[in-house]
């Protein structure tokens, strides 16, 4: 990337800056104060003590719980992440063990994916279970946006990889993702964020928690904008959360959420291999001239209500949400989605036969309502109507899973999860005439059941081994099965994984790491069928996903001066058809067979933080011929973080620090014949950003 685009980075400096020389003032001030002195003042203030935990357990609850699960799971304490820019969700699951996100374009869309779900998904995502304070944020066909979620609006995040979210109700290959929301016991009184970077990023959260008496709340507003690394690429988000909890009493609490998010994202489109290497900022003609963007309107409403009696906990949760979606691509989608959910839990902690139990009943309700309307892209206006629908998805889940301690250190997790789902969509469009001479409508029922069988072993304090088998079920969303003819896709996503794995710490080195073998049946996988963006769902018969997942930190060289801290996640990938009559064994395309994250860094005695950070991944084929192939790359980058003082926190990093040429994501063909196809998405090139964090308790 040219120096010319490290220009609007500069405008950070001034305010660095001022903030330098504001404390050099105050630095004056405090001398001065001391050449007088005067009565000492002290002036505390304490907020009440959390009684929010009934609906947001504490970190070290969900700690704890992750400790309890025999299968991948992780807890990601947002203070770490916040150490950086916060933009997109790699940003903030990027140092997450098996989770695999790639951005497209440096946006928030990107693929999302564990274990493979999902696989060829790089927008609108799919395959997991997204949540926030273990409420859906999913769609009620499964699908979900990523412009929902607000990183920096989250306490913590909890990863439950696979199976290991049946006690969440989720039932997909990837499993789920929580992200647990600050409330006015736990927050700041008063937090400002800004950042500011290359490209016209700008990024500023306002928020505050507080308590009056029975009652506490949470108000966060936030912006980003970004003129984005390549043309067409502007990015306008503005969201808008808050919580308010009531303590009904002392073992009874209810919460209420609210979200709205206004989203605007010009799409610059893929690019072929040899464009991106040539000028990666540029983008597709033809979603120059059609004006591609993704804008969305959403607000959501949601309820959870707790009562805790003596080792029995009751939930039930309650969501409304409303999205308007309006979507010029090589046609102009316009969408209204109207979903609703209700869910309730029942927990027991009691001891079963003298010996530790945790059992977990759920019930779950959703349906949602899509009115679609599909015209002709005139320049990104809609030109005739070319279809219209009524999409209607409703599920209902019941799942249950037991924990039983055998022996003080061998705990027993069984589980099932039993699914109903249908997908109807009515034809709206003068089904019968000229222009729409078939009538598209449609109706699937799927259903399944699907069990879970658990060992974990606590072999010493802070070393576990662990084992499951388990099945898992994934309905088509409506982004497969609508927008043409009649779909062929009569069957659900099934599979069957094995898990083994370990988590653990010794002395100042912790690790997570897992091996899973998952047998797929009927997996979705999408395929593009040009280079406009028109795609294909199909069910591929057999199918293997298997792979290590493995996380790694510690500390070192401990002294006066600091300490050295180093952190590795690392995928390996193994995604293949199974005895497939056109594909035989070949690779999945899509996905890396291998990626890593790696940092480096050095915390000074006073806690300001230096860090080297690499991101690799290798080459992998775009098609289902294994004809063409993304290369292979390596971005490094650095970064620096501490305090001014008390409260007020900084940073500064350098991201792709070589200016390499790469492709962050890529869209499959299905077969590309061996020539260069437009499926490539650059990745950012050269970068700076920095911020400031101030936070009043």
């Amino acid at each position: 990337m040219a120096l010319p685009s490290l220009r609007p980075s500069l405008a950070v400096l001034p305010l660095c800056g001022a903030v330098t020389a504001a404390c050099a003032q105050a630095g004056a001030a405090t001398a001065a104060a001391q050449a007088a002195p005067l009565p000492a003042v002290v002036v505390t203030g304490r907020k009440p003590a959390d009684r929010s935990t009934l609906t947001q357990p504490d970190l070290p609850t969900a700690r704890q719980r992750i400790e309890q699960t025999p299968g991948g799971a992780q807890v990601l304490d947002a203070t770490r992440y916040t150490e950086g820019r916060v933009s997109t969700l790699a940003d903030a699951l990027g140092s997450a063990t098996g989770v695999l996100v790639q951005p497209r374009f440096g946006a928030e869309e990107a693929r999302l994916s564990i274990r493979g779900s999902g696989l060829q998904r790089t927008f609108h995502g799919r395959g997991l279970k997204l949540m926030q304070d273990g409420v859906p944020l999913n769609l009620a066909d499964g699908s979900f946006d990523f412009q929902a979620v607000e990183a920096l609006s989250a306490r913590y995040v909890e990863v439950w990889r696979g199976a290991n979210a049946l006690q969440y109700g989720a039932a997909t290959l990837g499993g789920a993702i929580n992200f647990v929301s600050p409330n006015g016991y736990n927050a700041d009184r008063l937090r400002l964020r800004t950042e500011a970077g290359s490209d016209g990023y700008r990024r500023a959260q306002l928020s505050t928690g507080q308590v009056q008496g029975a009652f506490d709340y949470y108000l966060s507003t936030s912006l980003f904008r970004q003129d984005g690394f390549r043309e067409h690429a502007r990015q306008d988000t503005r969201r808008h959360f808050a919580n308010l909890g009531w303590q009904l009493a002392p073992q009874l609490e209810t919460r209420f959420y609210l979200g709205h998010v206004h989203s605007d994202s010009e799409l610059p489109g893929s690019l072929t291999r040899a464009q991106l290497e040539a000028d990666p900022a540029q983008a597709s003609a033809g979603n120059l001239r059609d004006d591609q963007r993704r804008d969305i309107r959403w607000t959501r409403l949601s309820n959870k209500t707790a009562y805790r009696d003596g080792a029995r906990q009751y939930e039930l949760f309650a969501y409304a949400s409303q999205k308007r979606l309006h979507h010029p691509i090589f046609q102009v989608l316009e969408q209204r989605n109207h979903d609703r959910g209700l869910e309730a839990r029942y927990t027991d902690e009691a001891d079963l036969a003298g010996r530790r139990n945790r059992f977990t009943l759920g019930l779950a309700a959703s349906e949602g309502k899509t009115g679609e309307d599909r015209y002709l892209n005139l320049g990104g206006e809609p030109g005739a109507r070319t279809n219209r629908s009524r999409q209607t998805a409703r599920n209902l889940e019941l799942y249950v899973e037991n924990q039983h301690h055998l022996l003080p250190r061998l705990a027993l997790v069984t589980g099932l999860q039993s699914v109903r789902a249908k997908r109807r969509l009515q034809d709206r469009f003068v089904a019968g005439s000229a222009a729409d001479p078939v009538s598209e409508s449609f109706e699937m029922r799927y259903h399944t059941t699907s069990p879970k069988l658990g060992l974990r072993w606590d072999h010493a304090p802070g070393l576990q081994f662990y084992a499951n088998l388990s099945r898992s079920f994934e309905p088509p969303s409506f982004g497969e099965l609508a927008g043409g003819s009649r779909p062929n896709l009569n069957r659900a996503q099934r599979a069957t994984t094995l898990e083994l794995g370990s988590r653990g710490r010794h002395e100042s080195m912790e690790w997570d790491v897992a091996l899973y073998d998952a047998r797929l049946t009927d997996e979705l996988l999408q395929i593009a069928t040009n280079s406009r963006g028109d795609s294909l769902t199909v069910n591929a018969p057999r199918t293997r996903h298997r792979g290590l997942e493995l996380g790694l930190a510690g500390r070192a060289l401990r002294g006066p001066a600091g300490q050295l801290e180093w952190q590795l996640n690392a995928l390996w990938n193994d995604f293949r058809f199974r005895h497939d009559a056109s594909h035989g064994s070949r690779q999945l395309p899509g996905v890396p067979r291998h990626t890593a994250r790696a940092e480096v860094a050095w915390r000074l005695a006073g806690g300001s933080r230096l860090a080297l950070q690499a991101q690799e991944a290798g080459g992998y084929p775009i098609d289902f011929a294994g004809s063409f192939a993304a290369k292979s790359y390596v971005v490094w980058g650095l970064k620096a973080s501490g305090e001014v003082r008390p409260g007020l926190a900084w940073f500064a990093e350098g991201r792709n620090l070589s200016d390499r040429k790469y492709a962050a994501t890529t869209g499959v063909v299905r077969d590309a014949r061996g020539q260069d196809t437009a499926q490539f998405l650059p990745g950012d090139g050269r970068s700076v950003y920095a911020g400031l964090d101030w936070r009043f308790q």
